[in-house]
Formats: structure tokens, sequence, C-alpha cells
């Protein structure tokens, strides 16, 4: 075999150490089909995953929906609890009612900062109280900060399954997230389990948009006519991107021009 040829190959090897995806291009699919062949193991290609990915995100993108309302998910750090195995006294009880009434004169006031701290007393007085961890969670939608506001939510609907205030604020903050099924989800709950004129108006604004992405989601071969041609395109252009890149510098066109059987009978 040429020397020049093993040389060449010697050096391709090592980028492919360094850089196993680079088997994942089109071009080298007979390369490939050989180290299959002989047993080789070949990484899962990173591209995949991600196009996998973009399907999964793509499917409401492909939709004209409302969203006019959603906001920025929040990053704030986990807020207190409280302790669920502490023994609450009546004493205790009747400390955390008194703080929550200040909590929610705060919020007729507009101090809503105010609010969480005089509501958040109340729950590390009395953290086994699922209305006041669902009040807590009202109060983070008013802030605009609905990440803080499901996790109070699902803490109330931890302590009571059937908390009707708290499938509702849950519902509501996944709407602010655009969360839309899983909003519709929670806010159908809460008007099962006690139906007020809120959440009707919430529902209005949520289950269209839930609807279209059940429909678009029941119809994989419109799926595929709106967005095959360009996910196509793109990962395509992507692989002949990255293909052009690893052989640039000529070492690899004996490979790319070369058959199958040539490289048996090297």
């Amino acid at each position: 075999m040429d020397a020049a040829k093993v040389a060449e190959l010697n050096e391709f090897i090592t980028k492919l150490k360094s850089n196993p995806s680079i088997l994942h291009n089109p071009s080298l699919a007979f390369f490939k089909s050989y180290l299959h062949s002989l047993g080789a193991r070949i990484p899962v290609d990173p591209k995949m995953e991600t196009k996998e990915e973009f399907d999964d995100d793509i499917v409401e993108s492909d939709i004209e929906l409302d969203d006019a309302d959603v906001v920025e998910p929040d990053n704030d750090s986990t807020q207190q609890m409280g302790d669920p195995s502490v023994e609450v006294t009546e004493e205790m009880q009747d400390s955390a009612q008194l703080a929550k009434l200040r909590a929610m004169d705060a919020v007729s006031e507009g101090k809503l900062d105010e609010a969480i701290d005089h509501i958040t007393e109340a729950i590390m007085l009395n953290p086994t109280s699922a209305i006041l961890k669902a009040s807590r969670a009202s109060i983070f939608v008013k802030l605009n900060k609905p990440n803080a506001a499901i996790r109070d939510a699902n803490a109330a609907i931890e302590i009571n399954p059937d908390s009707a205030k708290g499938y509702k604020i849950r519902g509501t903050a996944k709407a602010m997230l655009g969360h839309w099924e899983e909003a519709a989800s929670d806010l159908r709950m809460a008007s099962k389990l006690d139906y007020d004129e809120e959440i009707g108006l919430v529902l209005i604004k949520v289950e269209p948009n839930a609807r279209k992405i059940e429909e678009h989601r029941k119809n994989p071969k419109l799926n595929v006519r709106e967005r095959g041609k360009l996910k196509l395109n793109f990962f395509n252009f992507m692989q002949e991107w990255e293909a052009l890149s690893a052989l640039k510098d000529g070492m690899g066109k004996s490979l790319l021009y070369t058959q199958p059987v040539n490289l048996r009978q090297s």
C-alpha cells in the first residue's frame, strides 16, 4: 500500500479518536458500514439527540398561539417551605392565621414583597397547611414568578390532593410560562373540584391554545409537510459544513472518493 496513503489514513484515524462524530458524515457512510461489519461500536450521533429535541420543541412553534401574556421564567432560589414533620400547636395555628391576615392586607395595598414575608412567616408556623402555600402561590403569580408559584402549588397539592386553589394557581402559573396543555389540565381539575369565575376566565385564554397543540399532535402527516423540508435542509447543511471542516486540509480526499471495495483490496 502507498506509504502516503497509509500516512493519510493514520492522520484520519487520529482525528477520529479526537472527534468520533466525523463518522456520521454521509460521505463516510461506507466506512462506518465497514466498521459495523467488523463489530465496531460507533458512538451515537450527538446531532440525532439534538434533532429529537428539535422535533419536540418545534411542535408548538409551528402553531399560531396566543402567547401575549407569557412571561420569562423566574429563577429565584427555592422559597422556605417549613418542616412538615413539626408538631403544630393551636397557638402556632393562631399566629399563622394572624400572619396570613397581615399578608392579605399587604396584598390589598399592593405591597406584594411584604405580603410574601408575612405569608412565609405563616407557613413556617404552620407548614402543614395547604391553603397557606396555595395563598403564597397566588401572590407569586401577582409578582410574575410562575416557577415559585408552581413550587408552592405542588406543595399544596401534595398536602391536600383535592386543593382546588392549588390546581387553579398551578394552572395559571403554567399558562404564564406557555405550558398550555398542562395549564388546561390543572384548570379543568380545579374547575371540577370547586369552579369559580376566575378559573373560567383563565380557561377561555388557555383552552384554545391547548386544543391547537392537541390537534397538531394528532396530525403527524401535516407536521411532516410543515416541518420536513426545514429540518432536513438544516441538518444536511450542518453535516456538510462539518464534513468540509474536517476534510478541508485534503487528508480525507482519498477516503471520500474511495469505494469500499478499494479499501478492502488495500
